[in-house]
């Protein structure tokens, strides 16, 4: 790993995100409403996810390509409707929560940007699809507690007891899928904290399905490294940071029933219920983007390969 370029990061300047920073307003608004006349007639519920700040988005995602953005817009509005994220509830996947694989912290960083905290060691099914779900429910959840002034969020991605069991090319691919073509410009940094030396076949492997926005938020830090450190000390308040990231908050880790009240709580305060809705449950464990033909041929053929430190061909489709 390129360490020097894991250490640029300038965080008390983060890079802008928003489209319209790098075009005059009236050009920003053309492209806005050139997407607009392109998506045609919406429904109340999809246009909800297409406000400006949205389509603004997905222009930065696709670097101001109007079509591209479209194509782009109307898929994840595809996705919604068959996915339903938007259904999903606290009691459908508290399952995959037990463990505190993936939580949001309560705390933000500086920014006011919601954190989540993922840790691969503690996962604790073996349903890909559940994972995604349980991924997906995370990722809405954080998006719903942004302040206004927000469109990010921070993942701390802990390394602690890592080895490459916990590795899974068919849940890492489809991930990478999820969050890029329905969640674009949400990352605004990845912080992967202590990862050991058996994860860089895996990060070599999955680095070019990562569009190149996406890689260059991805910050390697290492406890023993005052250099690194010094991303995590710019970034958050130590004092609010839980003492496994090298913060001061001994009282901030990860208590799953405590969780599950906040999770239940924001269920009410947002959706008015925690009721798991009959279709959210059938499309807990079916509906995948990629076919599992395909995903256990790729998990066959690549975990092997990592697991014996081969190279990967990783251009092949």
């Amino acid at each position: 790993m390129n360490s020097q370029q894991d250490m640029s990061y300038d965080a008390k300047n983060p890079p802008p995100i928003a489209f319209e920073k790098t075009l005059p307003p009236e050009e920003f608004l053309t492209k806005i409403n050139e997407v607009r006349t392109l998506l045609g007639p919406l429904t109340e519920k999809s246009s909800k996810y297409c406000s400006d700040a949205a389509i603004a988005r997905y222009l930065a995602a696709r670097n101001g390509h109007v079509k591209k953005a479209t194509k782009m817009l109307k898929e994840t509005l595809k996705w919604r409707s068959q996915y339903k994220p938007e259904e999903i509830r606290w009691e459908e996947i508290s399952r995959e929560a037990e463990t505190g694989k993936i939580y949001r912290a309560d705390c933000t960083d500086k920014y006011g940007r919601p954190v989540l905290v993922m840790r691969p060691s503690s996962q604790n099914t073996k349903s890909p699809k559940g994972q995604i779900r349980f991924l997906v429910y995370c990722m809405e959840n954080a998006i719903l507690n942004l302040p206004d002034h927000q469109d990010q969020m921070v993942w701390l991605i802990d390394f602690h007891g890592f080895n490459m069991s916990h590795i899974s090319v068919k849940v890492s691919r489809e991930t990478a899928h999820v969050l890029q073509e329905h969640y674009p410009e949400r990352l605004g940094l990845a912080v992967l904290y202590n990862p050991p030396k058996i994860f860089e076949p895996f990060w070599k492997m999955v680095k070019p399905f990562l569009d190149p926005k996406t890689r260059n938020k991805v910050r390697f830090v290492y406890s023993d490294d005052n250099v690194s450190k010094k991303i995590l000390e710019d970034i958050f308040d130590m004092e609010r940071l839980e003492v496994a990231f090298g913060g001061n908050n001994s009282e901030s880790s990860f208590n799953f029933e405590k969780y599950a009240e906040r999770m239940r709580e924001d269920d009410l305060k947002f959706f008015g219920n925690t009721t798991v809705s009959s279709t959210s449950a059938l499309l807990t464990g079916s509906d995948s983007e990629v076919s599992d033909t395909e995903m256990n041929y790729l998990e066959d053929k690549d975990d092997v390969k990592i697991k014996n430190g081969a190279s990967l061909d990783t251009t092949r489709p």
